[in-house]
């Protein structure tokens, strides 16, 4: 019954308004010592393509990229191979002689390091790996105007950056020696059991075909030949990996493996995870910072209009993916919500999603919370 409700807020929030052409959304709550969860969908994969959205539809999670790589950075800092305190050139070498080279990797994953929002790399050529060396020195020189010289006690004043996550995923390959679709395998999914990874690992999973049928295509590209399906939306992280995974996007999943994760997060807030993530370690990650709402890895619910919706507290935290992907988590009342689109879908020019997401987190907020209720309850008080 559960799953026709969040169907329905999904159907008339997200297709019927136009945001987008279908949705899958996972909700959780915990109660009694365990998670009650549950999923839901809507509309189909795209309007060229009316197959249905299923639970095990599979989306292009953009910037939800970057929580899950924080967390593997948090994990080998775990485990002593890296600090947060570490400067950035002294790990990648790229980076040395630039105007990053002494800022700390927790800046970058805090968006404090005064890089600029947004550089467009070169596009890659016939699918062969670019100047990725010096693509990474170009991020690590792009400090605002307004920032230069050394970095502050606490960092720049925050603005939203793909680049620190460029150089952050540059510098944990440096550290491991290996790619970061491994490490994230290895220090995220397989302990948390999650089927999230990059096209290249889906197209391992499910073979390219079986992969191209399950993922909804993200946005009509005709520079990169027309409807994206089986690869990544964002243009730098198909420059620098391809196939593969960057430390801002490149990865693809369904809703109840992002939900996994966030629910991960909780379990580690709460002190029930210290095999993956201490609260200590957790709480390094989603913990308030000057100057903004923007965390390590996460953003938090900004005083007013934020996309979480009015349900989330305070102290709520997540991320949202330029595809039209989202994650929030409530640590006080232990309620995620995890909702996947593909808004871009044929166009990044519908931002439809901006306006209702608000109201579907919360209407999904809601459906969370009565799981804990159980449904004979809600059908007598149904208000």
């Amino acid at each position: 019954m559960i799953h026709d409700e969040i169907g329905e807020v999904l159907k008339r929030g997200v297709v019927f308004s136009g945001a987008a052409p279908g949705a899958s959304a996972f909700v959780a709550a915990f109660h009694e010592g365990q998670w009650l969860t549950a999923i839901g969908v809507a509309g189909a994969l795209s309007s060229q393509d009316a197959t249905p959205v299923r639970p095990e539809t599979i989306y292009d999670l953009a910037s939800l990229t970057k929580p899950v790589v924080a967390c593997a950075a948090a994990r080998l800092c775990r485990q002593r191979a890296l600090d947060w305190a570490t400067p950035l050139g002294t790990v990648l070498r790229a980076a040395q002689g630039t105007a990053s080279e002494n800022t700390a990797l927790e800046f970058l994953a805090a968006h404090r390091a005064g890089l600029e929002a947004h550089l467009t790399l070169t596009e890659r050529v016939d699918g062969l790996a670019g100047n990725v060396g010096g693509w990474m020195m170009r991020c690590a020189n792009a400090r605002r105007a307004d920032c230069s010289g050394g970095v502050p006690g606490a960092g720049f004043a925050p603005v939203y950056s793909d680049l620190g996550y460029i150089l952050l995923g540059g510098a944990l390959e440096s550290v491991v020696s290996f790619g970061l679709d491994p490490l994230v395998q290895r220090e995220v999914c397989v302990p948390l059991s999650l089927q999230l990874g990059s096209a290249a690992y889906w197209a391992t999973q499910l073979g390219s075909e079986g992969f191209r049928q399950r993922v909804a295509p993200s946005e009509v590209v005709p520079e990169r030949g027309g409807a994206l399906r089986g690869v990544v939306h964002d243009d730098n992280a198909w420059a620098l990996a391809g196939y593969g995974m960057a430390g801002h996007a490149g990865l693809f999943g369904t809703a109840a493996s992002v939900g996994l994760f966030g629910m991960a997060v909780l379990d580690a807030l709460g002190g029930r995870r210290e095999g993956w993530l201490s609260a200590s370690e957790a709480r390094f990650l989603v913990r308030p910072r000057p100057g903004g709402s923007l965390r390590a890895g996460f953003d938090g619910k900004a005083d007013s209009g934020s996309s979480a919706g009015p349900r989330f507290g305070a102290h709520a935290f997540g991320h949202l993916g330029f595809t039209g992907t989202s994650l929030w988590c409530d640590p006080d009342a232990e309620v995620l919500v995890a909702l996947l689109t593909n808004r871009v879908f044929p166009t990044r020019d519908n931002i439809r999603l901006r306006s209702v997401r608000p109201d579907v987190h919360g209407e999904l907020f809601g459906l969370a919370a009565d799981l804990r209720v159980g449904p004979e309850v809600r059908q007598k008080h149904p208000g």
